[in-house]
């Protein structure tokens, strides 16, 4: 690659670098991994930069190595785990409602298949319409919208859940606190 492509794609990452962890930490639930997925598609896209003739469409090729990469790992996943009915209590210790229900948000997208998150994350997050999300994800319009309809279907159906098991979970809370302040 030419020096001069070199500095194009630094002063790109430069600029884009937060946008683009947003994207990655859609993607992914836990930070650090949503920082090695980022790293690992700018590699990837760097010895590509030069391909890339139209620089405008950046974000989008990279947001597609992004998604490629991401079900490269979940397919090379170890086994090892082990599904149950129900899935473990999650707190959060922020104190602004507005990071609590993202912190909801991006726990409940786990329910969520690859392919459906990556619609969501696209559609909703980064805001794309649905013939750009069928062009970054390589499938049909329609296909775009059954799967959305599904997706957020079982996004609502996970929040309807976890809004009938929180009235004990917040009495038991509740109990908790008053006993360690006594």
């Amino acid at each position: 690659m030419a020096h001069g492509e070199v500095l194009e794609f630094e002063e790109y990452v430069r600029t884009r670098q937060d946008a683009l962890l947003r994207s990655a930490r859609r993607l992914v639930p836990d930070p650090v991994d949503a920082q090695d997925l980022l790293q690992t598609a700018l590699v990837r896209t760097y010895g590509r930069w030069d391909g890339i003739a139209d620089k405008r469409l950046a974000d989008a090729y990279l947001r597609r190595v992004m998604i490629n990469t991401r079900t490269e790992w979940w397919r090379a996943r170890k086994l090892e785990e082990v599904p149950t009915e129900q899935l473990p209590d999650a707190r959060v210790e922020d104190s602004t409602e507005q990071h609590a229900d993202r912190a909801l948000l991006m726990d409940i997208m786990k329910v969520l298949a690859p392919k459906q998150r990556s619609v969501v994350v696209l559609r909703h997050w980064e805001q794309m319409s649905t013939e750009e999300t069928a062009a970054a994800l390589g499938m049909s319009a329609g296909t775009v919208k059954s799967t959305l309809h599904r997706a957020l279907a079982r996004l609502r159906q996970e929040l309807e859940s976890r809004d009938r098991e929180e009235p004990a979970n917040g009495a038991l809370e509740r109990e908790e606190r008053e006993r360690c302040a006594a």
